[in-house]
């Protein structure tokens, strides 16, 4: 609302607008005049009055009329009326009333009736206003929450679920993002013969074989409570236990794994043609390792860094098509040892000593 207020007088009679400028202006408000109902609607929009004082009986277009347009323009915002007229006639307050006025005035008004009528419109639209700025506070509100919603679920695409979840509920300093120490499962997976398959196909079938892989291995990752860490092109890390604890992480990780095969093997069967053959192969380590989140200002990855995963990585490495090898901290973990086969003592690169090498 406008301070002063400003209060639009529409009558034909330019004594009858003299007459409640004067009284108006006296009391503090600012007024602007319309000589008719045409005029009136133009006024209303150019000036947005806080309050509109309007005869009823007047040429070309009527107080009723006037009215009634005044409500049904979308782009006006709420302004008070009170109808003035000499008809005092119950029916024509009705009518009036019915056509959007909010109050009603007969003639000759009487000027301690004017002005508590125009302070209690006045009122009504100062608190109107109020609502509507709280409506509109609230309303922005909920389009920055809408769009940080949005902003979240792009983030989900990008990140671990767990990771950018974490991030959304307890922000950056989220204690399990922060950097630690932890008993985790590392599964490397990668695909057999990817190298030549990408060389002998087009880039469309490349990417189409990469897809069905990724949707594959996305529901199990899911459903085994894994969290994906990277992509490795025709590969993919998955950790279990991390961030969040998750019961029998190694009982996941192996489930994972063979469920991971049997749905790979199936999917690729199109994509098996003139001796271009896709395999998977998967490596599982178990141990203590340091996980967090590195990177730089504006790109940050959650991972596992040390023995582990090193591990991990290296019996993918040598793991044969559709076949999954462990180490002996797997073993170990099984409920059922005899699920794992002993190959060999494997000196792998990078790392001290022979591990122990098995089959499951």
């Amino acid at each position: 609302m406008q301070d002063p207020p400003l209060i639009l007088i529409v009558d034909d009679q330019q004594d009858n607008r003299n007459l409640l400028s004067m009284r108006l202006n006296a009391n503090g408000y600012i007024t602007a005049e319309a000589i008719d109902g045409e005029d009136a609607l133009e006024k209303a929009t150019d000036l947005l009055p806080d309050l509109i004082l309007l005869d009823v009986m007047m040429p070309k277009m009527d107080g009723f009329e006037v009215c009634r347009r005044l409500r049904m323009d979308p782009l006006l915002p709420f302004i008070p009326v009170v109808l003035v007229t000499a008809r005092s006639d119950t029916q024509d307050m009705v009518q009036g009333l019915e056509a959007g006025a909010n109050d009603y005035l007969t003639k000759p008004v009487d000027g301690t009736a004017l002005i508590a009528r125009v302070r209690s419109m006045l009122r009504i639209k100062a608190l109107h206003d109020e609502v509507q700025g709280w409506n509109k506070e609230l309303e922005d509100r909920v389009n920055q929450q809408v769009n940080q919603i949005e902003r979240f679920n792009r983030l989900r695409r990008f990140l671990p679920r767990q990771v950018a979840e974490e991030v959304i509920s307890g922000g950056d300093d989220s204690d399990l993002l922060k950097n630690r120490r932890a008993d985790i499962v590392v599964l490397f997976a990668d695909l057999r013969g990817f190298s030549t398959f990408t060389e002998a196909s087009e880039p469309g079938v490349v990417i189409e074989a990469l897809n069905v892989f990724h949707n594959c291995a996305g529901p199990l990752i899911e459903q085994h409570q894994g969290t994906l860490e990277r992509f490795l092109g025709d590969g993919i890390v998955v950790l279990f236990n991390a961030p969040l604890p998750t019961i029998d992480p190694t009982a996941h990780a192996v489930a994972f794994a063979r469920e991971l095969h049997a749905k790979v093997a199936k999917a690729l069967t199109p994509f098996q043609k003139g001796g271009l053959g896709l395999s998977l192969g998967i490596g599982i380590a178990k141990g203590v390792t340091t996980i967090g989140c590195i990177g730089f200002e504006g790109r940050f990855d959650y991972a596992a860094i040390g023995h582990v995963p090193n591990l991990a990585a290296r019996l993918c490495e040598h793991a044969e098509p559709a076949q999954t090898l462990v180490d002996a901290s797997i073993v170990e973990a099984l409920e059922e040892t005899r699920e794992a086969e002993f190959l060999r003592n494997q000196k792998f690169k990078g790392l001290s000593g022979a591990t122990p090498v098995f089959s499951i």
